[in-house]
């Protein structure tokens, strides 16, 4: 049985992790505002080490600003607030005494929006963070960019063109660049905000390949904002179902979309409203 301090509701039970699996991030609690205006109320539920966790919900419900908070992006945003705690590996990334920089690399992000650096090349772009923090031997970025490309299945696209600006490519090229671009950093997570909301379906198909690729194969652990819900049971061990702020449901994906315990998941998977 997991053992976490989430749970939806008074009667919801945890959700059963699987043998030899803990909890590598732990949201509890969890209460954000923009000013005034609380976009999420005490939001509680675990992503499970080396699963993808996908949170899916009507638009404006909180989905990315839960994500954003998950490694302390929000407070980025002027005016914001965060109450709450978020543990990695048991440890609050709230706490004052953490740099904020440290813990993004350790969490990294990939956006809706594919956001290659324009004025930097394909190989330049995957190893930017690196050398942001340094590093400045050729050939250790050259290996990684390398590595990385080849993680996100996109070395053989691109191995003749890696002077060319990262913005030639193709959306779902540059969202992979953008992924390669994160894993270069070597984080312990990674977050994705609708990555394939402004892809086409066959790019959306190479991103959740990849999504299962880099948790099977390198063992990544993953949680996933999608608007589509038949994205979510698709690569998603688990999900959380939000609306209006709150977490209505979290549990198994098959779970939540064959037999929800709730009435409002039950409508919105099968499509009554969203």
């Amino acid at each position: 049985m997991l053992e976490s301090t989430s749970q939806v509701g008074a009667e919801a039970p945890r959700a059963n992790s699987g043998a030899g699996q803990g909890v590598k991030l732990d949201v509890v609690d969890l209460t954000a505002w923009y000013g005034k205006k609380q976009a999420i109320s005490n939001v509680s539920f675990p992503i499970v080490d080396n699963e993808v966790t996908a949170i899916i919900g009507p638009s404006g419900c909180g989905k990315s600003t839960l994500i954003r908070c998950l490694n302390r992006m929000h407070e980025l945003i002027p005016g914001s607030k965060v109450e709450g705690k978020v543990l990695l590996d048991g440890s609050d990334i709230y706490n004052s005494n953490l740099n904020p920089a440290d813990i993004r690399r350790r969490i990294g992000m990939v956006f809706q929006k594919p956001n290659p650096f324009p004025n930097m090349s394909i190989r330049d772009n995957v190893v930017a963070g690196l050398k942001l923090n340094g590093v400045r031997d050729k050939k250790k970025l050259d290996e990684v960019a390398q590595r990385c490309l080849r993680q996100v299945h996109l070395w053989d696209e691109v191995k003749d063109e890696l002077k060319k600006s990262g913005a030639s490519l193709s959306g779902g090229q540059q969202q992979r660049l953008c992924i390669a671009r994160a894993l270069a950093v070597d984080p312990e997570v990674m977050l994705m905000d609708e990555p394939c909301s402004a892809l086409d379906p066959t790019a959306t198909a190479k991103i959740e390949e990849l999504i299962i690729s880099l948790k099977r194969e390198l063992h990544y652990t993953i949680a996933i904002v999608t608007h589509n819900m038949q994205q979510a049971a698709r690569v998603a061990d688990r999900t959380a179902f939000m609306y209006l702020g709150k977490l209505i449901e979290f549990d198994e994906t098959v779970k939540i979309f064959e037999n929800p315990r709730e009435q409002l998941t039950e409508r919105y998977v099968t499509g009554k409203f969203g």
